[in-house]
């Protein structure tokens, strides 16, 4: 077993970090809110007071945060992972952050440190269990040391030099956002069409599309989404993606799409909701969110409404 930092005990890093203490890991954490940390620390983790003191003397320091500037805020500065960890350490950063961020850690690493991006791809119940992706990218053989501690976490998979799975991850996240977005803009249609809910949906989950259909029926067919990645966060996700596409020369079409529905979401303060209610969002903004019942009632009252009164409303409406 090896002795452990991680840094970070948001949604996700909390329960990477605790699969890897109930693994037998020696293990020392750190988050901003102390607090957070606490469960941990009962059951056997160390915390430490700075993440520098977290890192120092640990075998393999975890970085899981939410944004680049969080990445630059927890391993620079005096307090920093930078100014702790040293000697023969792996630093392993898995917060979705894109390439650049990556190459600016790398930067600033001790020499001597080696380096694995590996974000992942799953949400809180893929962590807890274990079953996450993990995409991974440095050195072959620096990633085959720690082949065994990321097997913990789910199915790691090694794509390439290091920042290439901050790369992968954007690749991923980039079908993530642009299939809800599709979803979304595909019930709406169904509503413009007349065609019901439970039909749309049914016809739905026989196309490229089902999968998702199936998942989120429950959920908006309810209007209850458990927070499980709030949408803020995909938000964040989205704009890596648009900003590396640019980088890159390379025109989204479909993911920008997919990016100003969240952005419209987000303004409007839905931003703390998971992300799978912009599929409400979108249908509130398209305009036509008619409930069943009373699209029911209307075509109740054009069944009772005598022919000759629908013929002299249809040829009124000719007129105009």
């Amino acid at each position: 077993m090896s002795r452990v930092a991680v840094i970070g005990l948001g949604a996700m890093g909390s329960r990477v970090a605790r699969r890897l203490l109930d693994a037998g890991n020696e293990l020392v954490v750190w988050n901003r809110t102390a607090a957070k940390a606490s469960e941990l620390v009962a059951e056997g983790a160390t915390r430490a007071d700075t993440p520098a003191a977290a890192a120092r003397d640990a075998e393999v320091v975890i970085t899981m945060v939410t944004d680049p500037a969080a990445l630059q805020e927890i391993t620079e500065g005096p307090d920093g992972v930078v100014a702790g960890v040293g000697g023969s350490a792996t630093a392993i950063e898995m917060s979705t952050v894109g390439p650049d961020a990556v190459a600016r850690l790398a930067s600033v690493l001790p020499d001597g440190v080696g380096l694995l991006d590996a974000p992942v791809l799953g949400s809180r119940a893929e962590a807890e269990s274990g079953s996450l992706y993990v995409f991974v990218g440095g050195p072959p053989e620096l990633f085959e040391r720690w082949q065994p501690l990321l097997s913990r976490l789910g199915s790691p998979l090694h794509v390439g030099p290091l920042g290439s799975g901050a790369r992968a991850k954007l690749v991923a996240n980039s079908t993530l956002v642009g299939t809800i977005g599709v979803l979304g803009e595909a019930l709406a249609l169904a509503d413009g069409l007349g065609l019901s809910r439970d039909a749309a949906f049914d016809v739905l989950s026989r196309t490229a599309l089902g999968e998702q259909a199936k998942r989120r029926r429950e959920a908006f067919e309810a209007d209850d989404y458990p927070p499980r990645f709030p949408l803020r966060l995909a938000l964040k996700d989205a704009e890596l993606v648009s900003a590396a596409a640019r980088a890159s020369g390379i025109e989204l079409r479909l993911s920008e799409a997919a990016r100003s529905w969240l952005a419209d979401a987000d303004a409007a303060s839905w931003g703390e909701r998971d992300y799978a209610a912009v599929l409400a969002w979108i249908l509130e903004n398209a305009g036509l969110d008619v409930p069943d019942e009373k699209q029911d009632e209307r075509d109740q009252q054009d069944d009772e409404q005598p022919i000759a009164d629908r013929e002299a409303t249809d040829q009124g409406k000719d007129d105009q």
